[in-house]
C-alpha cells in the first residue's frame, strides 16, 4: 500500500471513535473489487467499512471520476497497483479523493474534494464539522 494511503486511513481510524461518539458513522467508498475493498479493510485493520463501487458509479454521480492517462498506467504497474485487477474492469478510471458529510436528511453539509490525491482534508477539520 503506498505510504500516502496508510497515513490517510492511519489518520481516519485513529478518528473512528471520534467520529462515532459524535454520533457521525465512518464509511469509505472505492473502486475496488468486493474482494479488494475487504482485503484492505483487514490488511489496514479498518474499524469502519470500505464499500465497493463497482464501475465507479457512486464516484461518477458525484462528478469525481478522472481516467488515468495510458502512459501513467506503466508507472502504477512499477508501485505494483493494477487497476484491472484491483477494479475488476478495463476502464482504467479511479475517483478523486472527496469527503463528505451526509446529514440523516441526506442532504450534504461538507464536501472537501482535491484533484490532488495525497491533500485530504484533515480529520480534525472533519470532526470540527461535526456537530
Amino acid at each position: 500500500m503506498p505510504a500516502f494511503r496508510s497515513a490517510i486511513s492511519m489518520a481516519f481510524l485513529l478518528g473512528a471513535a471520534e467520529i462515532h461518539a459524535k454520533g457521525a458513522e465512518l464509511v469509505a467508498v472505492s473502486p475496488q473489487t468486493p474482494d479488494g475493498t475487504v482485503s484492505t479493510e483487514e490488511k489496514d485493520a479498518l474499524t469502519f467499512p470500505v464499500l465497493s463501487d463497482a464501475g465507479n458509479k457512486v464516484a461518477r454521480s458525484y462528478g469525481l471520476v478522472f481516467k488515468v492517462p495510458d502512459e501513467v498506467l506503466p508507472i502504477y504497474k512499477q508501485f505494483g497497483i493494477d487497476l484491472e485487477k484491483q477494479n475488476g474492469d478495463g476502464s482504467h478510471e479511479l475517483p478523486m479523493p472527496a469527503t463528505y458529510i451526509i446529514g440523516r436528511d441526506g442532504t450534504i453539509q461538507l464536501s472537501y474534494v482535491q484533484a490532488d490525491y495525497q491533500k485530504r482534508l484533515p480529520i480534525e477539520t472533519l470532526l470540527a464539522a461535526l456537530k
